[in-house]
């Protein structure tokens, strides 16, 4: 590889992710830290769902909203990442199906009124939109954060916030940057 093309490799990804982060839709993200708010002062259950990177970035928001936010503080978060639960996870995938690893742990735990946060770049993974479906139909706050065009999530989720590019790359890189302005903007200002 030669030092000058990957040299300009990056900074046309850093261009391009500066671009999209310029474009990111503050009202939205806002609303978001609002559904959160009223989630934390109502002792309402936040769940979090994604997979693969997106799992990740589920877990991340979970760590900083649970630990970060929490930690010492009269209101707490009661949050819980449903991509840390390897064992039923792969219990569920097995013996039932993959698609419902999310959807059978939120009958488990979750109601009317609780959050339902779903990470997912293309908006179209199956176990998220079962969930997402199963969220809705229960009277949970449905929120997506997708890329693109949101695929099957951004048409069935009450809240939708996009990343806005087309690149799987940038889509979870501005995920992560969103999860961050949420969980610092509790852990710094947030009571």
């Amino acid at each position: 590889m030669e030092d000058q093309a990957f040299a300009g490799f990056v900074q046309q990804y850093m261009r391009d992710l500066s671009t999209a982060l310029e474009n990111m839709d503050v009202e939205k993200l806002q609303e978001i830290a609002e559904i959160l708010g009223h989630a934390r002062l109502e002792g309402r259950r936040v769940f979090v769902i994604g997979n693969g990177g997106s799992a990740l970035t589920a877990s991340h928001l979970a760590t900083d909203l649970g630990k970060g936010a929490s930690f010492g503080r009269r209101r707490r978060f009661r949050v819980t990442a449903l991509t840390e639960s390897i064992g039923i996870m792969t219990a569920l995938a097995n013996d039932v199906d993959y698609s419902d690893i999310f959807v059978e742990q939120l009958r488990n735990a979750a109601e009317a009124g609780d959050v339902l946060i779903c990470f997912s770049g293309s908006g179209n993974s199956e176990n998220v939109i079962r969930a997402a479906a199963h969220g809705e139909s229960i009277g949970m706050v449905v929120v997506a954060f997708a890329g693109g065009d949101g695929g099957r999530l951004a048409q069935m989720a009450e809240h939708v916030w996009y990343a806005p590019t087309v690149h799987m790359g940038r889509i979870e890189d501005a995920h992560m940057v969103a999860s961050h302005i949420l969980g610092y903007y509790f852990m710094e200002l947030g009571d």
